[in-house]
Formats: structure tokens, sequence, C-alpha cells
């Protein structure tokens, strides 16, 4: 499998939601070897959120495997099934519990192809999501990808809008090698033009331009483009006219396209729903003053969650990431000439 989207043209509509619908249809009529791996998966549940609604009907009960609630064995058994030549896309329907798992992601997966000297690859796309933003409170609404993002043999993806998300699902179940794919439940129903034809892959590992600026570079990625392409929109009425970049890929981070932008704009602030304290925007910052600080115009800022644990209902919105926190920071920058 090989990405090719800039060729397709014809385009349709969809949320983010089907889109991963999507892919996993495809995925699953493109190889035999694929199979899904989960609690509830199958129908007339589809998961928990209905990502996968329809597919074991249409693939069969051998495609779509529900299992007991027990993360360490839905990780464990897609592991096995990995090594032994099939591609498991295994589903952990709420972020906040993989740390039941981590022993089997991080030593396990992350690690097999390192300790068989290339001989054994782990094809595991290990879905997951957050629920931040919907006010479900300490235990369902964390984003972990820093986790994931400190651990050598693994990749994480965390798309934003539909086309991503189906063209990076699909490049995440045919990559040899095991990769967190986080999905952001408040943006399910965020709609999107998508390239048709089962052709349509996103490459892992490349950022893209959602909003073209010169003023100061906006970098985050999953939930955080749509906080950031809001509070680009305020900043115009200032007359401040912000690039808002998406990482789309955590690991690999793609930095020359990090340094392309801030080199452009010479201002960047990061935002993520990841806790800002030792959050991913710590490695962005530090790769940004690593080789552009002789020509920065501002210090780097960072909007991240509040470092404490998430409260439930309206109280979450005082913890997160906002438009107006996005913005405000912004000019923080624009203060320095």
């Amino acid at each position: 499998m090989t990405a090719a989207t800039e060729s397709i043209t014809a385009t349709k509509t969809l949320g983010n939601l089907q889109a991963i619908n999507e892919a996993l249809d495809e995925a699953l009529a493109a190889d035999p070897r694929v199979f899904l791996i989960g609690e509830d998966l199958a129908d007339p549940g589809g998961g928990v959120n209905g990502a996968t609604r329809g597919l074991s009907t249409k693939h069969g009960p051998g495609r779509v495997l529900d299992t007991p609630i027990s993360e360490a064995a839905i990780v464990g058994a897609a592991i096995g099934a990995a090594i032994e030549g099939q591609i498991p896309v295994a589903e952990i329907m709420i972020m906040d519990f993989i740390g039941i798992a981590m022993d089997q992601v991080v030593n396990h997966a992350a690690k097999a192809r390192f300790m068989s000297n290339g001989r054994t690859t782990i094809p595991l796309t290990l879905r997951t999501a957050t629920f931040g933003g919907l006010g479900s409170g300490a235990t369902h609404s964390q984003s972990l990808e820093s986790w994931f993002m400190h651990v050598p043999g693994l990749k994480v993806v965390m798309p934003s809008t539909p086309a991503d998300m189906k063209g990076l699902l699909k490049a995440s179940i045919f990559d040899p090698d095991p990769v967190i794919f986080i999905e952001t439940v408040a943006c399910y129903g965020v709609k999107g033009e998508v390239p048709t034809g089962a052709d349509h892959f996103v490459p892992i590992g490349k950022a893209d331009i959602k909003r073209p600026g010169t003023d100061a570079t906006i970098i985050t990625y999953g939930r955080g483009v749509f906080d950031s392409l809001q509070a680009a929109e305020l900043l115009a009425a200032d007359g401040i006219d912000a690039e808002v970049l998406d990482l789309r890929t955590l690991l690999p981070l793609d930095t020359e396209s990090i340094l392309e932008s801030v080199g452009r704009t010479g201002r960047a602030v990061i935002t993520h729903h990841a806790v800002e304290f030792a959050g991913p925007g710590a490695e962005v910052a530090a790769q940004i003053n690593a080789h552009l600080f002789g020509s920065l115009r501002a210090p780097v800022e960072r909007v991240g969650t509040r470092f404490r644990s998430i409260p439930a209902g309206k109280l979450e919105s005082h913890v997160l990431p906002s438009p107006s926190k996005i913005a405000s920071a912004v000019k923080k920058s624009m203060e320095y000439k």
C-alpha cells in the first residue's frame, strides 16, 4: 500500500465517524488478514461510538471480534495475531483505560522489531479515543498521547479532519509497525470533503497547513486544530494573520514542516489538549529553540490543559485550551517586535 492523495480530485462529504467506518470497511475488504478486535464492536452495537456499525454484518463475525472487558487481553491477543502474520485493528474504547494494557504496548509491541533484529514486525493499529470536552470527568477525558511519544518503536497519529482521519487510519492499518491512532469524540460530528476511492491514503509523519498565515504559527493537532482555526479568525479581526499547522502525526514528528513554518513567521504558539507540563508541545518548543533560536521574533508560547485532574461538567472548560486562550497567546507573542 502506498500513500496517494494529490492525484485524487473527486470528493464526498463525510463526518469523522463516517470516515473511520469507511476506512475500516475498505481495509477489511482489501486484505483478508485485517480484523477488528475490541469490546462491543459487533452489530447491533457497532462500538461504543458506532464507529464499527455494520461491519460485522458485512464482513462476518470472524473479522469483527467482540471481546470481554479486558484491555490487556485485547492488546495481547492482537500482538500475538500480528506476530502470526495477521493485521489486527484493536480498539480501546476510552483512552483513559489504555494504562491497563501498557505492558503489552510498551514492552512487547514496541520492542518486537528491535529484539528480533528486524525479523518480527507488529502491524498493529491500536484505535482509541479521548472524551475530553464532553464533561465526562477525570477518568474519561484525558489526552495521553505524550505517554506514547516517549516510546521508541511506536508511531502516534492524531488526525482532525475527515480526509485525514480516513487516509491516516488506512495508512496506519497497513504500516508494518505498531501505531497508536487517537480519535477525538468531540470532533466525530465534524464534516469535511474526503477523496473518493479506496486508494485514499495520507502519509504518516507529514504535517499539513490548515490555514496559511504570515505573522505567527499556531502548531496543533486533533481537536486543537478547530480551536486554532477559530482563534485565527479572532486574530484576523485584529489584523493578525496566523498560520495553523496541523501536525497530524506526533511520532514521527514532522520537524521539517514545523521549522519551515516558524522560520517564515518568526513566532510560534503550540496548543494541545494534553496537559501543558511535559506535554507534546514541550518537545516541539525544544526543536524550535534548538534550530531557530537566532531568528525567532518572540519566545515560543504553549497553551495546553492545566496540570490537574479534569473536572466534570461545565467546570472542564476552565482547564482546557480554548480559542480565546490561544488568541491571547498569539497576541502576547506579537508584543515582541
